[in-house]
């Protein structure tokens, strides 16, 4: 049976300009040759989407750490998610030598998406997954190829959704029955109040820290994703930084970075056993291991 994938979460400063970070990509090309398993790449688009919307005089918010998309803004939202940033990332792939295959959500029913109804206010033509059929991912997987989904999605009735790409990383990480999910941010990790980075993030710990303060703004739907998806899939999560030199070494070498959100011990978790990594790679196999936490044995 082949090893399950990584699923990978760029967001941030990265995707303002994403060619100015040359060696952000290296290492994702470098990831993918490694892993076994492959990388799945999932992204929002964050200014450039708010760049857009000003452009043809439209204007978002955000609440609770999601844009508020109503419907006459969520065909811009596509038309940059799906379309110029997508393009992009593949473009930064594809000339690493990487055969980066770019994706929605809805492609060939990787997801089911209906309009989100778990805020307290209407936040338009934002969407949340709901199961799918991950298929398509593991035959391109099975290929060699790295797919790159943005983080938009088709409606049964056909209309576009955007969602959140946090919560779509999550998701799509228990519908791929990933070994881990890593969210590459601009931060380094979830912090506490006194600004050091937590190494490991327990659910009940990260409710804490989110009813006292400490956490607020945006990283309250990444730890709420990572928690969901840890419980999902039941893999531990990762939230690191994408623009640290140290951490971008780190991901190439294997060593712990970030903060490891963890599924509760109730879950069964496939993270027990090591990334795997490709028989033609020199790197030994606990090479990106420290992702997960997982130990050789």
């Amino acid at each position: 049976m082949r090893p399950a994938p990584l699923v990978v979460k760029l967001g941030g400063a990265l995707l303002d300009d994403a060619a100015q970070f040359p060696q952000v990509f290296d290492a994702l090309a470098r990831m993918h040759q490694l892993h076994a398993g492959g990388l799945v790449i999932v992204h929002g688009g964050g200014k450039a989407v708010d760049r857009q919307l000003e452009r043809v005089g439209l204007h978002t918010e955000r609440r609770e750490g999601i844009r508020i998309t109503p419907p006459e803004a969520v065909e811009q939202v596509t038309a940059v998610l799906a379309g110029a940033m997508n393009t992009q990332l593949l473009g930064l792939l594809l000339s690493r030598g990487v055969s980066a295959v770019g994706l929605t959500l809805s492609d060939g029913h990787l997801s089911r998406a209906v309009k989100t109804q778990r805020f307290a206010f209407d936040p338009g033509r934002v969407g949340e997954l709901v199961g799918g059929d991950g298929a398509l991912v593991h035959h391109l997987l099975s290929g060699g190829f790295l797919p790159v989904l943005s983080s938009i999605a088709v409606c049964e009735a056909g209309g576009f959704l955007n969602v959140n790409a946090d919560d779509a990383a999550a998701q799509l990480a228990g519908i791929l029955r990933a070994q881990g999910l890593l969210l590459l941010t601009d931060v380094p990790g979830v912090k506490d109040a006194n600004g050091q980075v937590i190494a490991e993030l327990t659910a009940s710990a990260a409710e804490t820290l989110i009813a006292d303060g400490t956490v607020t703004g945006g990283m309250i739907a990444k730890v709420r994703g990572a928690l969901d998806a840890a419980q999902r899939a039941g893999v531990p999560v990762v939230i690191a930084s994408w623009g640290d030199p140290a951490a971008l070494e780190a991901l190439a070498t294997g060593a712990a970075i970030g903060t490891r959100v963890l599924p509760s011990a109730s879950v069964t978790s496939v993270s027990s056993a090591t990334f795997a990594t490709s028989n033609n790679s020199s790197t030994t196999p606990a090479t990106l291991a420290a992702l997960t936490g997982a130990t050789q044995s």
